[in-house]
């Protein structure tokens, strides 16, 4: 079973964008997740095609669990 970090954030044009994180402490309290949102907010490093900042606005967090069931196995 995989857990993954996801952070939603709105771009500068009101779009939603996302960040994932694979490899994360699952135990994260929410003040630090929403700090480190703001915080990564507040760096202006990420454009989209068209100049847009794509992490402008934080909205929210969640961890994602994904489990994989082998149907067919490979041969």
């Amino acid at each position: 079973m995989a857990k993954v970090l996801q952070l939603k954030f709105k771009n500068e044009a009101g779009k939603n964008t996302s960040m994932s994180f694979t490899y994360v402490n699952d135990n994260l309290s929410r003040e630090t997740v929403a700090k480190a949102m703001e915080d990564l907010a507040a760096l202006d490093l990420f454009k989209d095609k068209d100049g847009n900042l794509l992490y402008k606005t934080p909205v929210s967090a969640k961890y994602v669990e994904t489990t994989e069931t082998e149907v067919v196995p490979a041969n």
